[in-house]
């Protein structure tokens, strides 16, 4: 099955990076979908067929969490996996993204490992 994943974030470097992560981690047949901030990824996928949503928290125009909440408020995309990679995560903001209803948080830098590791839940529903 070819999975189509959007990567937001508004550095172009850090979609590369982590495309190439989630490449490495079994998903090198995907069709990967770019957006530079939350409105481009809500547009993207509003309008498209996506099975993953790999989103950066501080991005302007609008940012991960309002996107994470734009998503998961909208009866044809709450059930979109949502996950989320950022360099300001702590416990506190963790667990208020899973209760927003992301599936996932990873700290920034990524691995492949250690997306490979979180995307092993995403493969198994």
């Amino acid at each position: 099955m070819v999975h189509t994943i959007i990567i937001a974030d508004d550095s172009a470097t850090a979609r590369m990076i982590i495309k190439r992560c989630l490449e490495i981690a079994g998903f090198e047949e995907a069709k990967f979908l770019d957006a530079r901030d939350g409105t481009e990824a809500l547009e993207l996928a509003r309008n498209n067929k996506i099975d993953l949503l790999v989103t950066d928290l501080n991005m302007p125009k609008m940012d991960g969490k309002s996107l994470l909440k734009h998503v998961k408020s909208s009866p044809k995309l709450a059930e979109l996996p949502v996950l989320v990679i950022t360099s300001a995560s702590n416990q506190a903001k963790e667990d208020e993204l899973k209760g927003l209803g992301a599936f996932a948080i990873l700290s920034k830098p990524v691995s492949p490992a250690n997306v490979a590791e979180v995307l092993e839940k995403f493969l198994n529903c």
